[in-house]
């Protein structure tokens, strides 16, 4: 008999096979056209470089030896960095921790999964946080910006749809949930 793949890992399967494609034929394109892709000059990204981009999206934003403050759509932002272990973290508290409840939890564990993307939700000194974890050297101006974004998404998100905005991943939990919200409140909308 012969061997079936399990047509529940096709969702994993897929997306993978199409990255693989496209890679194939970007690769081969240029190949074929004797062309060699030039890579763009790669700059380690540093406290200054940080603060200049910082600064950019606020220039009100303060800064504290290696680490800053900035708002940003009036939600306040801190980004700590520690150059030595290479690591930086963009953080926005989000409420106490105090009083969480296990559905509480798990719905954050599910958008950590599926909707956060590359924000977090977590629990430290008694917060509830949304974060954005990097090592400091590879991170690009892009994705600074892109993780300052996702993780501002995510704080205001909190309690209703769970998400950095940057879009969900394949198959969580949190499709069904952002649902629910929506039909709770076409419910409410009905007597108008």
């Amino acid at each position: 008999m012969p061997h079936r793949p399990d047509p529940r890992l096709d969702w994993i399967r897929l997306p993978a096979m199409a990255v693989a494609t496209a890679i194939l034929v970007f690769a081969l394109s240029n190949h074929a056209q004797g062309q060699e892709a030039e890579a763009p000059a790669i700059v380690d990204m540093d406290i200054d470089r940080m603060e200049a981009i910082v600064r950019a999206l606020d220039a009100g934003a303060e800064r504290a030896d290696a680490a800053f403050r900035l708002t940003v759509e009036d939600v306040p932002v801190l980004i700590v960095t520690d150059p030595r272990a290479d690591r930086m973290r963009v953080m926005v508290p989000i409420r106490a921790a105090d009083g969480l409840t296990p559905e509480d939890l798990q719905r954050m564990m599910q958008a950590n999964f599926d909707s956060a993307l590359d924000a977090r939700y977590a629990i430290a000194e008694g917060r509830v946080w949304a974060v954005f974890i990097h090592p400091l050297r590879s991170l690009r101006r892009d994705q600074l910006i892109s993780g300052i974004g996702q993780t501002v998404n995510a704080a205001t998100t909190y309690g209703t749809l769970f998400s950095s905005g940057a879009g969900q991943f394949g198959r969580g939990d949190s499709r069904g949930e952002q649902q629910k919200l929506l039909e709770r409140l076409q419910d409410r909308g009905q007597d108008i």
